[in-house]
């Protein structure tokens, strides 16, 4: 239940903030489609915020939580990023080439954390 709670106060600023930004831009008359994409940035950033709980839960392997946070980002980050407009997704190439840029990304952001934690932080 704490790692829940953690997870949801975490989570609800970044939702908040870029929901009321999406508003604010609609009532503004800004375009649809960069209203969409301020949400769904939002979305993703809650996602991600609260999902950085998963890597405090005492017990668990590096590699378990390595794990289960791809697998959390894999069935909401890479949904978010297809439906999001960012991408044209008019077949399953196109899908797939979205989930290459998620990998890329992901691994991308794995070895920054790895070398920011071998080479400078300690």
């Amino acid at each position: 239940m704490k790692y829940l709670m953690q997870a949801f106060i975490r989570g609800i600023g970044p939702l908040i903030v870029m929901t009321a930004i999406s508003l604010l831009m609609k009532n503004q008359g800004k375009a649809p489609q960069e209203v969409k994409g301020v949400f769904v940035a939002g979305l993703i950033m809650t996602v991600v915020a609260a999902a950085s709980v998963l890597y405090e839960i005492e017990g668990w392997s590096f590699t378990k939580q390595l794990i289960v946070h791809h697998l959390a980002m894999l069935v909401t980050v890479y949904p978010l990023l297809l439906v999001s407009g960012w991408f044209r997704v008019k077949t399953w190439l196109d899908a797939l080439i979205v989930l290459g840029i998620f990998y890329l990304v992901g691994l991308a952001i794995i070895a920054g954390f790895y070398l920011y934690n071998t080479f400078i932080k300690h």
